[in-house]
């Protein structure tokens, strides 16, 4: 189908995407560089939005599909007199004007383009937060534990059970308050609070500990009570 004037490949454009078929060819070439040259105006709307699209193919233009010699005459050549007359030359200072592409297609070219840089950028943060969120440790696990210390009996010097006690330095344990809480017939035992980091410190190996270096003045230890940090 050849077109005559604007106003008809208006209403060609008007349900398509393209001159011919689903996808750009050198039928919409031909059409484009006619009204290139003849500076179609912004009233046509199908047509200015095509008029972008197709420009933005114009590195692969001669690549596209389609016969070239066939789809020469589809609006009539750009020198036709049928085809729209090209705007009067304006004053000397506004000479210029005649190259500016009356579809602002140049715009919207720049403006895809920061689009694109914007997004690569926007992009490229993220990696970087995740790999930082990735490589940072999270937050050390920690219990606050209540340990019973029982002495042998009530002659036991527990001045000197609770200083044994807390003589036990390890990485990622911090002794806390104590108390001698009576048990009976005049026995108290050693309440002491102790922080660790869990995966540092193993309760079962602490209280060995205590009772194998402190056998003089421990009987047996127990966990009272224990809590998450």
């Amino acid at each position: 189908m050849a077109f005559s004037d604007l106003k008809q490949l208006e209403e060609h454009l008007a349900s398509r995407a393209y001159i011919e078929g689903f996808e750009p060819t050198q039928a919409d070439v031909a059409v484009y560089k006619s009204i290139k040259q003849a500076h179609p105006d912004f009233e046509y709307t199908a047509v200015a939005r095509w008029f972008a699209h197709i420009k933005s193919y114009e590195a692969e233009h001669s690549s596209l599909p389609g016969d070239a010699s066939k789809s020469a005459n589809l609006f009539g050549g750009a020198s036709s007199s049928s085809a729209p007359a090209a705007k009067a030359a304006a004053p000397a200072d506004e000479e210029d004007d005649d190259d500016v592409d009356l579809f602002g297609s140049d715009d919207e070219q720049e403006d895809a383009e920061t689009e694109r840089i914007k997004a690569e950028r926007v992009a490229e943060y993220q990696k970087k937060k995740a790999e930082k969120s990735a490589n940072k440790p999270g937050p050390v696990a920690k219990s606050v534990v209540t340990l019973q210390v029982k002495p042998w009996d009530d002659e036991t010097d527990m001045e000197a059970l609770e200083s044994g006690v807390r003589s036990i330095e390890k990485d990622g344990l911090v002794w806390g308050a104590s108390k001698l809480v009576p048990v009976g017939y005049g026995v108290r035992m050693l309440q002491i609070t102790v922080v660790i980091e869990d995966e540092k410190i193993s309760l079962d190996e602490l209280q060995e500990q205590i009772q194998e270096e402190q056998e003089e003045y421990v009987q047996s230890t127990d966990v009272a009570a224990m809590q998450k940090l």
